[in-house]
């Protein structure tokens, strides 16, 4: 009797834990029940300080290796840029140029380009637009558009209004002195789908790209890069004098630039950072980017502040708003700890600014100007 007792008070043991784990889903909030553990199991061996390796000079190339690894095979560059003029405004202290090049050996892209008047060679700047779910537009978002049609630029001219104060950022740069460059990225723009606008086509577009062994936010990446060595070849660029900026996703894509690309000395990232413990979290849920910069397993070895880290000891600067609801404080102040351990420890920190201010996602007047003055001071 005390046997079978003691059998049947373990199955009532057994079926209760059976209970716990057996749940009839695995996912919750579009994310998996078992994502504490998932995190748990990030140890960023590859993160400065973490890394066997020690001299730091070192460490930025088997880390830059790493994120490269991660973003698959790239565009092949393209051998010529048979770069064309195709319109031209005079805009008081500088021109504005609409020209056309060959970003890749598969893309001929148009970009606007704006150049001081002046004797040059002059700073310039590459301008990363952003993704708030817009797709209509991208380089537009950064430089005021012509020799478009008028819906393009009411376009342009309300997106400058609702996240940028109702200033061009390009435009703003070059009348202080700056050529500047942006293009579309793809999806955006006149880069996007030729049946039409629909940004949940963008989840297929990020799989077509890795069935076919490459990554669409990698493709991004590669082409900001290629972007940069454009503008390093005009005549009109002092090429020792290149920075990156951007906000939202433009933020994201300017820290990663500035680590992945020697020719960029200076960069600005405007609401673009946070750790993944955070970004992640049934606390706050998740950023909403999501493919557009998403790159293969690279979590495994780096989190977001430490590729960012690969740009030190380069002047890099960090903005982001209190309330904005995409990247909480918290996640935002440990990844910024995490940098300015880094430049610290090259004896740098004084080149890292990190800034949380009193404001949503946004990239009004005072933050340009403030990205403006810290420009200024580097370049």
């Amino acid at each position: 009797m005390k046997h079978i007792i003691l059998c049947l008070l373990g199955l009532a043991i057994s079926m209760a834990a059976l209970s716990q784990t057996v749940r009839g889903y695995e996912l919750e909030r579009d994310m998996p029940v078992f994502l504490d553990q998932l995190k748990k199991e990030l140890t960023y061996p590859m993160a400065w300080g973490n890394s066997p390796v020690k001299e730091f000079s070192e460490w930025r190339i088997q880390a830059r290796s790493t994120v490269f690894d991660a973003m698959l095979a790239p565009p092949p560059p393209a051998s010529d840029y048979q770069m064309e003029v195709l319109a031209e405004e005079q805009r008081g202290s500088y021109c504005a140029r609409k020209i056309r090049f060959n970003l890749s050996a598969y893309s001929r892209v148009d970009a606007y380009v704006l150049i001081p008047h002046g004797k040059g060679p002059f700073p310039a700047v590459v301008l990363l637009h952003d993704h708030g779910g817009h797709y209509s537009i991208g380089k537009e978002k950064m430089i005021r558009p012509f020799d478009v049609p008028p819906a393009v630029l009411k376009d342009a001219d309300e997106w400058a209004k609702q996240c940028y104060g109702g200033q061009y950022v390009g435009d703003n740069l070059a009348a202080h002195g700056y050529v500047v460059i942006s293009i579309d990225a793809i999806f955006w723009g006149e880069r996007g789908r030729k049946e039409g606008i629909d940004g949940d086509k963008h989840t297929m577009v990020a799989g077509h790209f890795q069935m076919l062994g490459r990554c669409w936010s990698a493709f991004i990446n590669y082409e900001d890069i290629y972007t940069t060595n454009f503008l390093a070849s005009l005549p009109e660029v002092d090429s020792s004098r290149i920075a990156c900026m951007g906000f939202s996703m433009g933020g994201y894509r300017s820290w990663m630039l500035a680590a992945l690309s020697d020719k960029i000395k200076v960069g600005a990232a405007v609401c673009w950072m946070v750790n993944t413990d955070c970004q992640l979290s049934w606390k706050y849920g998740r950023e909403n980017g999501g493919f557009a910069n998403t790159l293969p397993g690279l979590r495994r070895y780096l989190d977001y502040p430490h590729i960012a880290s690969i740009a030190c000891p380069k002047p890099m600067f960090f903005l982001n708003g209190k309330y904005d609801k995409l990247f909480p404080p918290e996640g935002v102040n440990a990844a910024f700890n995490t940098m300015h351990q880094v430049w610290k420890s090259q004896h740098a920190d004084h080149q890292l600014k990190t800034e949380i201010w009193d404001m949503p996602h946004d990239c009004g007047i005072k933050v340009q100007e403030s990205v403006l003055q810290f420009l200024d001071k580097w370049l």
